[in-house]
């Protein structure tokens, strides 16, 4: 700090001020106005007024260099803001950074550009795409404008997005392929389980075009869509995904993928882990060549009739901690027996030979799941009956799984003669056909592992439907405004990248939060800016955000955090990090 005196035609006025770093620039900031030439006079009290203000600076210099954890910071009451400047910028970026940078994205978006010869920055480009897709999920065009509430500012604009897209469509394979070799350096991939679904996102469009076409949606939407077909290890880490039109089979979608997986990331062997809309006679052939097996659900109303008596025979039945066999016809009026394996998954298994597969079937029942359904049922009795009482002529064919499938409509009277009226009941016959099946769940496989091991296997598919859910509901991944198909594809790139480095969040923060909360938290993670000193914190200090502080080492709760230690945690951010320091 020194001294700063201003002369003006009836007066001098003394300032103390001190160097500081605005926008990478060195210029001078007002630390304290000490008064014009009369008030420093006084306070002198009889000393010269400029050796009298020297030494008080030298004072306060002393004071800043024996505690330097204190700093003398101005504030104004009429002193208006500077207009369009910003003051507070997010950075719970910085940990999803620490992740892509960990990665290795930035040397992929670097080969591809070698690869271009293009001359923006790609990395700049796909990083925030991908930091905003988590944090701000919106469009292409307002991402560039979200940028700017990040501390390191964006070196790009519209044109450029645009021209990534197209560049990234390209290189989707290459991205993908080389982010697993780099993910393996990062961390240990369970790599051997595979669990493979697939989902679609709509247009809000009425026209198919290119790979936008009219499909069975998952939503129940009459709009044209796109199909994505997604793999995940076994930890519910993202492997590999693809994108198809939006009329394509999903079940003529697994083996494409999966010859990707062998070619590009050299992995043939493997277990793949699908749900029964997936599990076709000709997938599971796939995956019974080589190294290869599966594990797919059942339906178990398509069971063959011998198959459905043995599921139905009470006898036979098998629990881990049990050797004999248990007969479940004890259960059935035993309230004792019930509350004491309440929790218990009972199965039988045998091997059987169909259209030219061996496979082996598990039956599971479970007394927990039969409550499940029954009461998923009953409500929705519940609905079909209101909906007779009020509305009958509302209601048409319904679709899988609706609660009008309970609802039979009657147009003859008792005796067969056609009434002049439409008479709407409750099907109790397909009520009662569909309630023998409560408890019952079954899972084909060409494994010979036991039972235990592969049911506990099939129970993590959970994951890949929650990845979905994350990427529709909190990535805001659809509906999806792009017209041109490559710009589709990378969007749903962007959408992938997003999802592996959420993914690796949470395992690193050992899924303490929920995903709402996790998001909440980098959303919130802002700092504003003091213009001449650094940053203050803007945000809450939780638990959650101090988990994720101490877990990356990024440590912005001090009262102020100035420049070159910011610097240093960005710069901190972008260095990869290895499998010694995943923790």
């Amino acid at each position: 700090m020194r001294l700063s005196i201003t002369n003006n035609k009836n007066s001098s006025s003394f300032y103390v001020i001190k160097s500081v770093t605005l926008d990478g620039k060195r210029t001078s900031k007002v630390i304290e106005r000490l008064g014009n030439y009369e008030e420093v006079k006084i306070k002198a009290n009889g000393e010269d007024p400029i050796v009298w203000a020297k030494k008080y600076i030298d004072t306060l210099n002393k004071q800043e260099k024996e505690n330097n954890n204190i700093l003398n910071i101005p504030f104004y009451k009429n002193k208006i803001l500077e207009k369009n400047t910003k003051y507070t910028f997010n950075a719970g970026y910085l940990f999803l950074q620490d992740i892509y940078y960990s990665l290795g994205l930035n040397n992929i978006c670097n080969d591809i550009t070698n690869k271009h010869q293009f001359k923006f920055d790609l990395n700049s480009v796909l990083s925030r795409l991908i930091y905003s897709r988590i944090i701000f999920p919106s469009s292409k065009l307002k991402t560039l404008e979200l940028s700017n509430n990040f501390i390191e500012q964006a070196n790009f604009d519209y044109n450029h997005i645009l021209r990534s897209l197209e560049v990234i469509s390209k290189e989707t394979d290459f991205i993908q392929a080389e982010l697993y070799k780099n993910s393996k350096k990062y961390s240990k991939r369970n790599d051997k389980i595979l669990y493979y679904d697939c989902t679609n996102y709509y247009f809000e469009i009425e026209q198919e075009d290119g790979i936008k076409q009219y499909g069975v949606s998952k939503e129940n939407r009459p709009n044209p869509i796109v199909q994505m077909g997604l793999f995940l290890d076994g930890d519910g880490i993202p492997l590999a995904f693809n994108i198809n039109p939006g009329n394509t089979n999903e079940q003529i979608t697994l083996q494409p993928l999966e010859k990707q997986i062998i070619n590009d990331f050299n992995n043939a062997s493997f277990v793949v882990c699908t749900d029964a809309g997936l599990a076709s006679n000709a997938n599971r052939k796939f995956n019974d060549k080589e190294n290869r097996k599966f594990i797919t659900t059942q339906s178990i109303k398509k069971l063959k009739d011998y198959l459905k008596e043995w599921m139905f025979d009470k006898t036979g039945w098998h629990i881990p901690s049990i050797t004999n066999p248990i007969d479940l016809s004890n259960l059935d009026n035993d309230e004792e027996l019930q509350e004491k394996f309440k929790d218990t998954i009972f199965y039988k298994e045998r091997w059987i030979n169909e259209n030219g597969l061996e496979q082996k079937i598990i039956i599971t029942y479970s007394l927990k799941y039969k409550n499940y359904q029954k009461n998923i049922r009953n409500s929705q009795i519940e609905r079909a009956q209101k909906l007779i009482n009020s509305n009958p002529k509302s209601i048409n064919k319904p679709r899988q799984n609706d609660f009008k499938r309970f609802i039979e409509k009657t147009n003859t009277t008792k005796d067969g003669i056609v009434a002049e009226e439409t008479y709407y009941n409750l099907n109790q016959e397909a009520i009662n056909n569909e309630s023998k099946y409560d408890g019952y769940y079954a899972v084909c496989t060409n494994l010979e592992d036991t039972a235990e091991e592969i049911i506990k296997v099939n129970k993590n598919r959970w994951e890949i439907e929650e990845s979905f859910r994350i990427m529709k509901s909190e990535f805001k991944a659809r509906p999806v405004y792009l017209s041109r198909d490559d710009r589709i594809k990378a969007h749903f790139t962007t959408c992938f990248l997003a999802l592996t480095i959420f993914r690796y969040l949470e395992k690193k923060i050992k899924s303490k939060y929920t995903v709402t909360e996790i998001i909440e938290a980098l959303r919130n993670y802002n700092l504003r800016e003091l213009k001449g000193f650094g940053y203050i914190p803007d945000y809450e200090l939780t638990d959650i955000v101090e988990d994720l502080q101490n877990i990356f080492n990024i440590n912005t709760s001090t009262e102020i955090n100035d420049y070159k230690k910011m610097q240093k945690i960005c710069k901190q951010t972008k260095q990869e990090k290895n499998y010694a320091f995943f923790r």
